[in-house]
């Protein structure tokens, strides 16, 4: 069975534990998009792995990991990573595999990436790793992959072209000094040495896995809703993070795909400048904050909290085809007297039960909640359904109610044996 993992919201849902468990039954993990301005976070055997490109599959012996040609890669990042999973005894060298297809990251993308966040007067909250600047030298049709890096005149003449526009912008639009080519060039083709030994054919290597009945699992970074078409744009990342870019990300067909897993928090999670409707106020989100730990596995930057909004979700079920849903985080609401769900948003008299596209509506608009009870109990111990307070129990069967999607996996802890299966 080929399938795909999807946040339905802003990212952060918990995609990486998720991801860890079902890689158990998938002989290949795939990332399909985004670079490490995200990461997933898993735990096993109470030690804690944070992942910025390489799936975290990889901690499931004999898996074979890949990195489509939707992903971009900063070769230092990567190295770093390859490099800490060996410590820890995890064998990379022919488990990874990176299409050639993939672009990479370049000094004068990160700092291009950080001076233009400067110039803004709507600030997207970049996190300055040069996502954005490469995707948009891969639209622009002069960006570097890491086949280039493999052919030393191939990846000399892209460079020097790329340098000679880019220079130009810096120093007479930033007051920056540019970037030398002799540094970048040699820096650059030790990085394609070494990562030779795993570049390959993506799309050839999972046609046929498929052909030969593998199971394949899609794994993307952020949510739906930081989608650079779907996601509340402006304030979004910069490519396909919905369940149809890992068509586009790995070349598979989209008759291949077979399910799609949606993954929420039990709350609302984002970070980052853009809008919010069901943020908290300030006091009862840094409680949340602390009890979930909602902090970056990237960056460190806290994350925003709020209530549990069914109206992006719902859109979410739509956009990505999800046929079931994973609840993360439930534990984080023990304790809480009343929980609200959001319903709809009221903006100018007019209700919306449809997501709006509309930033202003988006950003000024009232939510809409349904309160339910909550419960005090912990949900630290749980191993079944039936276990979970009656109170979470009816949470839980609300949100089937309004999402009208089955969730079949129910999170109430970090590690893997904290898992719930409904089916």
């Amino acid at each position: 069975m080929n399938t795909v993992i999807v946040g339905t919201q802003w990212g952060d849902e918990g995609k990486g534990k998720i991801i860890d468990i079902l890689s158990a039954d998938s002989d290949y993990i795939v990332r399909y998009q985004g670079g490490n301005n995200a990461g997933h976070t898993v735990v096993v055997d109470d030690k804690e792995y944070i992942f910025h490109l390489i799936p975290s599959g990889i901690l499931h012996k004999g898996k074979i990991c890949c990195l489509g040609n939707g992903v971009v890669v900063d070769p230092a990042v990567l190295i770093k990573e390859i490099e800490s999973l060996s410590k820890s005894g995890i064998e990379i060298d022919t488990r990874l595999k990176i299409s050639g297809l993939v672009h990479v990251i370049l000094p004068y993308h990160k700092i291009l990436d950080q001076l233009r966040e400067t110039k803004r007067k709507y600030r997207i909250g970049t996190t300055g790793r040069g996502i954005g600047p490469c995707y948009a030298d891969k639209i622009n049709r002069c960006g570097i992959r890491m086949i280039d890096l493999l052919n030393e005149s191939v990846f000399k003449d892209k460079l020097r072209d790329n340098l000679n526009e880019k220079n130009e912008i810096f120093k007479k639009v930033f007051g920056h000094h540019g970037f030398k080519f002799s540094r970048i060039y040699d820096e650059y083709l030790r990085y394609g040495k070494i990562f030779s030994r795993y570049i390959c054919n993506i799309s050839g290597l999972l046609r046929k896995a498929i052909k030969n009945k593998k199971d394949i699992l899609f794994e993307g970074a952020q949510g739906t809703f930081l989608d650079i078409d779907f996601g509340t744009y402006p304030f979004v990342t910069s490519s396909s993070t919905i369940s149809a870019g890992a068509c586009i990300g790995t070349g598979v067909s989209v008759s291949a795909i077979d399910r799609v897993v949606g993954v929420a928090k039990a709350y609302t999670t984002r970070v980052g400048e853009g809008p919010f409707p069901t943020e908290f106020e300030p006091a009862f989100a840094e409680a949340i904050r602390a009890k979930g730990s909602e902090f970056g596995a990237t960056t460190g930057r806290p994350r925003r909290c709020g209530w549990f909004d069914s109206v992006m979700v719902k859109e979410s079920i739509l956009l990505n085809g999800i046929t079931e849903l994973a609840i993360m985080k439930m534990d984080v609401l023990s304790g809480l007297k009343r929980i609200k769900i959001c319903t709809a948003y009221k903006y100018k008299g007019k209700i919306f039960k449809e997501f709006p596209y509309d930033l202003e509506v988006i950003t000024r608009a009232k939510p809409v909640y349904k309160e339910i009870n909550g419960w005090s109990k912990t949900l630290a111990l749980p191993r079944s359904y039936n276990q979970l307070p009656a109170g979470a129990r009816d949470y839980i069967s609300l949100l089937e109610d309004l999402l009208q999607t089955k969730i079949t996996i129910i999170s109430v802890g970090s590690g893997r044996l904290d898992t719930i299966f409904l089916d």
